[in-house]
């Protein structure tokens, strides 16, 4: 239950008295990257935000605040379980109070409108319904917890190709049935408390001037809450200060401060506007227990390690699609098991979250190799070989290469130097990804800062060629073992986006060659330029990149072959990478990267027990389903991968996810992502995902929307629902189940409507509901699904409201959207 603030709005009126207009515009753009302004004079305190969607990641962007990494929410969403998913939202209101967070910038609950899209797996479904619920219940459970949920990115930010400027044309009908609609619950049922605005316009409009802040959000949906921008979206004063935009973010630059004074002093904004902007913030404050006078009632439950570890792994299991499962290939039997193979790319290091702003750094990541492993203990032997190299950058040099110039142990130190080299600070640190938003740390003056240092010492592990080097946006030099190896200006290419290039920088190496055990000393040195672009002059990021030795494509995939001829069972482990798949930049392609295909089929060939793991955010094409043993997807599951992975195969967890998205089986006829012209037409309309079935066009999918396997069998019997329901009225169906198989399980009945030969173009059919159920073997259970009013009803264009068609529906249920044993149809009266 969320928890409603204790003082009132005409308490808040008072608040608002004691501050002159300078006070209060000041509140309504942030202090900083992550944290907004406080003001004495009516008792707030400094309010906190955070990403985001796979953790809560806190004020630094580095390994020096780890976080849980909760599976991404493709993961979350293929769970199709409702109070899984608000036990995570209490996990995440635990992880923001440990780091002073009041503000989650979370969920997001963009649409997958193409497999293209580049934040695919920042989202939750395809389908509006599902993203709903999950929605809810992740809010719900952040809110409960006394943190606020931010849902994002309000509306229509499905891709990632010019996102700043392009305009997305959306139909009215699709807007509010399909776009619209998760915010809608979001803010009815789940009583949000925050809502972003998207960096994208709709129909003409930039979003945070658009006037769907206040004519649907505030107007049609009494949102209560605040509205931010996304960082850097606000980009005018009084257009976005006459909408219902509420704050700018970050500051504390911004389009707003002393223009807008400007603005309402000389009568072109209403000062009434910036107060209802500023109730709204106090409201908020109010809510997380930001205001010195009004308590806090609401907690959050307490984890400790340990159960956050196996909170995380319950939730990673349950989102594992088992897309095939021939002749029972899977679970395994560890009795019978001597030695197993485990390959691949990301078995050893394995993808666990999405790059962009949902990255965390978890305190550790269990790789599918290590999880295998420690599940089947020293009486099954283990073998692994990557198989094949997909990446084509140099990836950010692992801590266990990189030693401090002191010889302390495992670490790089990082000089912060002005212009006259004069050494401002310096910091200790672990890693190689180095990210400041706005500040260098405590001590060191930002503005005086010329350039920044990284000095390690590189340890060989094994000898042979290694690729060092660094990544980033602007001047780098690097020296090995005291001599200068380069110097040069990394730029992006004409017409790139700058998140583009933070996301994936341009590169620059030096090979060395090194003996086992051989250290060399690199220094890379990184030049502050001011540019002209805000978020490149509030943001310094760059890499160290190292690449140890490998053998060649050829010579991997023949050694992974080798292993799996000799194993009882091949695990191929195979993925994206974070050059195609990440915030920033949309797919061009939905192959898997590199020779990951020709590996998977070499070992299908070799050993026909082969079972192969997804590890991608977003589908993938697998045009070698039908050759290996059983395809598990995987997402990108947090850092309990391997301990949830190995719990799946050897039966230990059931496999409980179900599809949330359609994996087509080509990349023919899928929305594009391209604008043209700064246009990007929604011209597919209603018709996304599984919803475009029956169309012209429209290729049968590789696996449907729904679809997924588990460790048993279900028999569908029958379905009940009410002959007759009242115009605009809701309903529940019954749906009776039995357990055929052999053991204990868990399914997800989905209920879809249709209006065979209605007047209103809609889908074939489009998801009413669904329910988890659970049964012994041989057990019968019945599934109660409720079917909510708006279900049946469509937007009228003419009326600009919702209406319902009377006449037959009819009403399918089963597994998946492409296997629905039982119908039923219903009378939709004119009352």
């Amino acid at each position: 239950m969320t928890r409603q603030p204790t003082t009132t709005d005409a308490e808040f009126a008072t608040r608002l008295g004691a501050l002159t207009l300078e006070q209060k515009v000041r509140l309504l753009t942030g202090a900083d990257f992550w944290s907004l302004h406080p003001e004495p004079a009516v008792g707030l305190r400094r309010l906190v935000v955070s990403d985001g969607p796979a953790g809560v990641r806190g004020e630094l962007w580095d390994e020096r605040s780890p976080s849980a990494n909760v599976p991404s929410p493709t993961a979350l969403a293929a769970t199709w379980d409702e109070p899984l998913i608000e036990r995570l939202g209490g996990l995440l209101a635990h992880e923001a109070r440990g780091k002073g967070v009041d503000v989650l910038l979370a969920p997001t609950v963009n649409l997958h409108r193409t497999p293209y899209g580049g934040r695919h797996f920042e989202c939750f479904s395809e389908d509006p319904l599902l993203t709903a619920r999950i929605g809810v219940a992740y809010v719900r459970g952040v809110q409960g917890g006394g943190v606020a949920a931010t849902v994002k990115h309000f509306v229509g930010n499905d891709s990632e190709t010019q996102r700043m400027t392009l305009d997305a044309r959306i139909g009215e009908r699709a807007l509010r049935e399909l776009y619209l609609a998760p915010f809608e619950a979001i803010v009815g049922e789940g009583r949000v408390w925050a809502v972003m605005a998207a960096y994208n316009g709709v129909n003409g409009h930039p979003m945070t001037e658009s006037p769907l802040l206040r004519e649907v959000l505030h107007d049609d949906w009494g949102f209560d809450g605040l509205v931010m921008s996304d960082w850097f979206a606000a980009r005018t004063t009084e257009p976005s200060a006459r909408a219902a935009l509420d704050l700018v973010m970050p500051g504390p630059i911004g389009p707003w401060g002393d223009a807008l004074v400007a603005a309402v002093r000389e009568g072109k904004v209403d000062e009434a506007l910036v107060d209802d902007k500023v109730l709204r913030l106090l409201r908020l404050a109010a809510r997380v227990g930001a205001l010195s006078d009004v308590p806090t009632t609401a907690l959050p439950p307490q984890y400790d390690a340990a159960s956050v570890a196996a909170r995380l792994r319950e939730t990673a299991a349950a989102g594992f699609v088992l897309a095939r499962n021939e002749d029972t290939a899977l679970p395994l039997d560890r009795a019978a098991l001597s030695r197993i193979a485990v390959l691949g790319p990301n078995a050893a290091t394995a993808r666990t979250l999405g790059g962009g702003s949902a990255t965390v750094f978890p305190p550790y990541t269990v790789s599918p190799l290590d999880g295998i492993r420690a599940a089947l203990g020293d009486g099954v032997e283990v073998t692994h070989a990557i198989g094949v190299t997909p990446q084509t950058r140099t990836p950010v040099a692992g801590p266990s290469f990189l030693r401090h110039p002191d010889g302390s142990g495992e670490g790089v130190e990082v000089r912060f130097l002005s212009a006259d080299g004069t050494q401002l600070g310096s910091e200790r640190r672990a890693g190689a990804a180095y990210t400041w938003m706005g500040s260098y740390g405590p001590g060191v003056p930002t503005g005086q800062v010329a350039r920044v240092e990284v000095h390690t010492v590189v340890r060989a592990a094994d000898a042979g060629r290694y690729a060092i080097g660094g990544s980033g946006i602007g001047h780098f030099r690097m020296s090995v073992a005291g001599a200068e190896v380069f110097d040069v200006r990394l730029q992006l290419p004409p017409g790139a986006d700058l998140v583009e290039g933070l996301m994936t920088p341009p590169q620059r190496l030096h090979t060395v060659d090194l003996a086992e055990n051989e250290e060399t000393e690199v220094v890379l040195t990184h030049d502050i330029v001011a540019t002209d672009d805000a978020i490149g002059d509030a943001v310094t990021m760059f890499q160290l990149n190292l690449q140890p030795p490998h053998g060649s494509d050829d010579e991997e995939i023949e050694r992974a072959v080798a292993l799996a001829r000799a194993a009882d069972v091949a695990v191929v482990v195979v993925g994206t990478t974070e050059e195609v798949e990440s915030e920033g930049f949309d797919r061009d392609s939905l192959a898997l990267p590199g020779r990951q295909d020709e590996l998977v089929r070499r070992v299908a060939q070799a050993n026909p027990r082969t079972v192969v793991v997804v590890n991608s955010g977003a589908p993938v094409l697998l045009p070698w389903a039908e050759e290996v043993a059983a395809v598990l997807l995987a997402w990108f599951p947090g850092q309990e991968f391997g301990n949830a992975l190995a719990d799946v195969l050897l039966g230990v967890a059931e496999p409980g996810g179900r599809l949330p998205t359609v994996w087509p089986a080509s990349e023919r006829g899928l929305p594009a992502t391209e604008p043209v012209d700064g246009v990007l037409a929604y011209d597919e309309g209603l018709f996304i995902g599984y919803r475009g079935d029956g169309r012209a066009g429209w290729q049968p999918p590789r696996y449907g929307f729904g679809h997924g396997l588990g460790y048993t069998t279900w028999d569908y019997v029958s379905i009940d629902v009410p002959g007759e329901v009242p115009s605009g009225a809701g309903f529940t169906a019954e749906v009776r189940i039995r357990n055929s198989g052999t053991r204990h399980g868990k399914e997800v009945v989905q209920v879809y409507a249709g209006r065979p030969g209605g007047g209103v173009e809609r889908p074939l059919r489009w998801l009413a509901g669904f329910a988890v159920v659970e049964a012994a073997a041989g057990e019968e259970a019945v599934a109660t699904v409720t079917v909510d009013a708006r279900a049946l009803r469509h937007w009228d264009t003419e009326a600009g409201r919702w209406a319902v068609e009377p006449g037959t529906f009819r009403l399918e249920a089963g597994p998946s959207s492409t296997a629905l044993p039982l119908t039923a149809d219903i009378s939709v009266d004119r009352t």
